[in-house]
């Protein structure tokens, strides 16, 4: 019963990390239809901020800081992710936003490139290790164990989760994501102003992204350029589980692939772990193409 409980614990931390990246993905296809393949690289971005940022301040962290001084940093890595983001959108994907889907699906390829090459020649390809690492005690539940890092970890990205989906069902501007997400034309002549709502969009799931990145970093302890690239493909995977374009399908989504490849490593070996995902995937969406929580809808022309 421990291993059990040990496992699906494993999986929910990962999940955590899955979620964080996987609404980005979400709520920009909600929105635009987009499936923006740049994302990944944007959690990359996040670390890589991060890191610099932690170096930098690696005189006042120098008698400690720990986990106050990775919240700090966070905060700014957000900021910053965030900002690309929004650079991301004006220049790569608004001027093709009537362009054909396949266009717009490889400007997403080209930027995410763009990312992950601009970040090595700027840092160089090897990994990096993170300046703060987060370790200390850890709590035992019914023989499981969890660190106090990863307890503040989910913490932090429960808190992150929930404020998103109190912003989108509860605000002024959430509304306007979701009536943008049923008929961009109709919002427009009601007076919306749908780029800023999109922008908007861009540089919150960008934020939530180099959050995770960060976190990532800080857990455990390197990072490099091509980082980002499998995990978009998790937390891609994790939306579609979820239902693309669903706020609270998407952390669904997560959850559940952080507890296949939790169970799937402890079964098959962690060589087999992407593989045991993947396969869960393509077998779910035989079953249920429009995921755990979507909807089958109609597209409008």
């Amino acid at each position: 019963m421990d291993y059990v409980l040990q496992l699906i614990l494993n999986g929910l931390f990962v999940g955590t990390f899955y979620a964080l990246v996987a609404l980005g993905y979400s709520m920009v296809y909600g929105i635009i239809k987009l499936l923006n393949f740049a994302h990944g690289d944007i959690y990359m971005l996040g670390g890589f901020v991060g890191f610099t940022l932690l170096t930098v301040g690696s005189g006042a962290l120098a008698g400690g800081g720990g986990i106050i001084a990775l919240v700090v940093v966070m905060a700014l890595a957000m900021v910053a992710t965030g900002l690309v983001g929004l650079v991301l959108e004006r220049v790569a994907y608004r001027p093709l936003r009537s362009a054909p889907r396949l266009s717009v699906l490889i400007t997403a390829v080209g930027a995410s490139f763009a990312l992950e090459y601009g970040v090595a020649v700027g840092y160089g390809p090897n990994p990096r290790a993170y300046p703060v690492t987060v370790g200390g005690g850890a709590v035992h539940l019914l023989g499981a164990r969890i660190t106090y890092a990863q307890l503040v970890m989910m913490a932090i990205a429960v808190i992150l989760m929930f404020g998103l989906d109190t912003l989108v069902r509860r605000t002024r501007s959430g509304r306007a994501m979701r009536a943008i997400s049923q008929d961009p034309r109709a919002c427009l002549l009601m007076g919306v102003n749908v780029d800023q709502v999109i922008s908007r969009t861009f540089f919150i799931g960008s934020a939530l992204a180099g959050a995770a990145g960060v976190m990532a970093g800080a857990y455990y302890g390197k990072i490099d350029f091509l980082m980002g690239f499998i995990i978009g493909l998790k937390a891609f995977t994790a939306a579609v589980i979820g239902g693309i374009g669903n706020i609270r399908g998407a952390v669904l989504g997560a959850i559940v692939l952080g507890l296949l490849e939790s169970f799937g490593t402890a079964w098959l070996g962690s060589q087999w772990r992407d593989v045991f995902a993947f396969a869960f995937l393509i077998l779910f969406l035989t079953v249920r193409p429009t995921g755990l929580l979507g909807e089958r809808v109609t597209e409008r022309v």
